[in-house]
């Protein structure tokens, strides 16, 4: 059955995050390296010494010991010890890592010790986080999240050096683990309208996210979700809009859809079974809701969705 509780982690798991974390980086000396743009997350922190982190179109950010930091879709930044050191691509110098470690400089007591790691989604779905990801999110190691997100990263740097036996699972789970508390604190550091993601934190408008999460298949209308909201219908539907960026009845539909797009692409369900999961008492309502969304047929979005996998087998 399609639904659950939680639509953080409803989203996370539909976007079936795939992590690379590491190698880490000990540094000394003068250096600077520069990243090319990335889809759709960059996550690390520093577990010693301090850096600078110069994104392409912001002011240069210090980072310093414990902190940690999130790029959302992130266009070309530079690490870099000092802001006036000259660049140069770090993909060769990533390349030529040993044991899970790229050293730049002499060896010191004082080197830099950074931890990074970039998180990939499914395309077909990425845009329900990406999109309400600011460039930047740097969370401390003074804030209140600072200390938790330290362990953190001081984890995800040990299972990288160690390279121990499960350590890529290890290191996947503890890459999700930070971006969830990355998330968290990000919701907490800004007074701006931030989608879904905001809204769970809303009184009432979390409530009403909440219970369409958890019984996506039922015929929701504005009354039901206005009563769990104690709210009026007129002020739960102007204040979820002003949340979320939609009227809540188009956000169940594209959270339906969203899982369908999943669903048709791992080929689980069939289309007249995934109406009834997302609540269409028929396929052709269904797909007329699932073509205004995605832009095609579900068996078109489907048999698209096979492609890849099938022009591929029987390669080894």
């Amino acid at each position: 059955m399609l639904g659950f509780r939680d639509p953080v982690a409803d989203a996370i798991g539909l976007l079936r995050p795939r992590t690379v974390v590491g190698p880490n980086l000990r540094a000394s000396g003068t250096w600077a390296l520069r990243f090319e743009a990335f889809l759709h997350v960059r996550i690390g922190g520093l577990v010693q010494g301090a850096c600078w982190l110069i994104l392409d179109g912001h002011e240069p950010v210090l980072l310093e010991e414990g902190d940690t930091f999130l790029l959302g879709n992130p266009p070309s930044f530079v690490l870099a010890s000092s802001l006036d050191a000259t660049p140069r691509p770090a993909e060769p110098v990533w390349t030529d890592a040993e044991d899970g470690l790229v050293r730049i400089g002499a060896e010191s007591e004082d080197d830099l010790y950074l931890c990074v790691g970039h998180i990939g989604f499914d395309d077909s779905n990425a845009a329900l986080l990406t999109d309400l990801l600011p460039p930047l999110v740097i969370v401390r190691a003074a804030d209140a999240q600072g200390t938790r997100l330290g362990q953190l990263i001081d984890l995800l740097a040990t299972e990288v050096r160690e390279d121990a036996t499960g350590g890529s699972l290890v290191q996947n789970h503890l890459a999700q683990i930070l971006l969830v508390h990355m998330l968290r604190a990000h919701a907490g550091q800004t007074d701006r309208p931030m989608g879904w993601l905001g809204a769970l934190n809303k009184d009432g408008i979390g409530d009403a996210l909440r219970a369409m999460h958890a019984d996506v298949a039922r015929s929701w209308n504005l009354a039901d979700l206005a009563e769990i909201s104690h709210m009026s219908r007129s002020t739960f539907a102007q204040a979820f809009k002003s949340h979320v960026g939609v009227p809540p009845l188009e956000y169940l539909i594209r959270w339906r859809m969203s899982l369908a797009r999943d669903a048709l692409a791992r080929d689980t369900l069939s289309i007249s079974e995934l109406a009834r999961e997302t609540g269409y008492r028929s396929e052709s309502a269904f797909s007329t809701a699932f073509r205004r969304v995605a832009g095609s047929s579900p068996a078109q979005f489907r048999n698209q969705a096979r492609k890849p996998a099938s022009s591929t087998a029987g390669l080894s």
